[in-house]
């Protein structure tokens, strides 16, 4: 092959692949799901989360998951939240996922809280035990950690569909934290709980939509 012909095919492997990067990432945009505005407050705003072992539909049915609760009750595949500046962001967490358990202890202690603390099942907290942890909100930025608890393994009535009710068998976790000048903030579970992928770090715990996202502070 003369040395213009290999020329040639390299540029033209570089255009393709350039090509594909492209396409991946204008798909990874583009897949991102509808901000959800959190519901108005006394001094902020009402975020409503829950928590699922599986989501239960496609395009990942097994894959575990947020959601989130518009001010009509209604449940939404998001995890892209706005809530406004300088205000407190109250967040109810209902957690039908059982412990996994956390690899780092420091992610057992609730952080950047108002009064670094959280309720759960009307019991005020300041940490959790490791072992009993099945997710965790955090977002980094903002120095927002809390650990979510699980339920029992054994515990009657679990969900296995979303969105799960009040029916089933779940943790109820309650934090305030308050927030700042206006921006885009990442938050995630830093729980490793995505079964089927090495160490547990692929699939939703790296998608937007299923265990991070952004809040958006406005």
């Amino acid at each position: 092959m003369s040395r213009g012909a290999r020329l040639l095919a390299v540029a033209g492997a570089t255009a393709v692949a350039v090509a594909l990067v492209a396409i991946y990432v204008a798909d990874f945009l583009a897949a991102n799901p509808t901000p959800l505005r959190a519901a108005p407050a006394p001094r902020g705003a009402q975020l409503t989360l829950q928590t699922v072992a599986s989501y239960g539909h496609d395009p990942h049915p097994d894959w575990v998951s947020y959601l989130a609760r518009d001010g009509s009750g209604k449940w939404h595949h998001t995890t892209i939240f706005k809530v406004p500046a300088h205000a407190l962001v109250r967040v109810t967490v209902y957690q039908y996922d059982t412990a996994t358990g956390l690899r780092n202890p420091f992610w057992s202690q609730v952080r950047g809280t108002v009064g670094n603390t959280m309720t759960v099942d009307g019991r005020t907290l300041h940490a959790l035990p490791p072992d009993d942890a099945s997710h965790t909100f955090a977002i980094p930025e903002l120095g927002v950690s809390v650990p979510l608890k699980g339920v029992g393994d054994n515990a009657p009535n679990q969900c296995s569909v979303a969105p799960c009710t009040a029916a089933q068998a779940h943790t109820t976790v309650t934090f305030t934290f308050r927030t700042g000048n206006p921006g885009r903030f990442r938050w995630q579970c830093f729980v490793p709980c995505a079964a089927s992928f090495v160490f547990g770090n692929g699939g939703p715990m790296q998608s937007i939509g299923w265990m991070d996202g952004y809040v958006q502070v406005v």
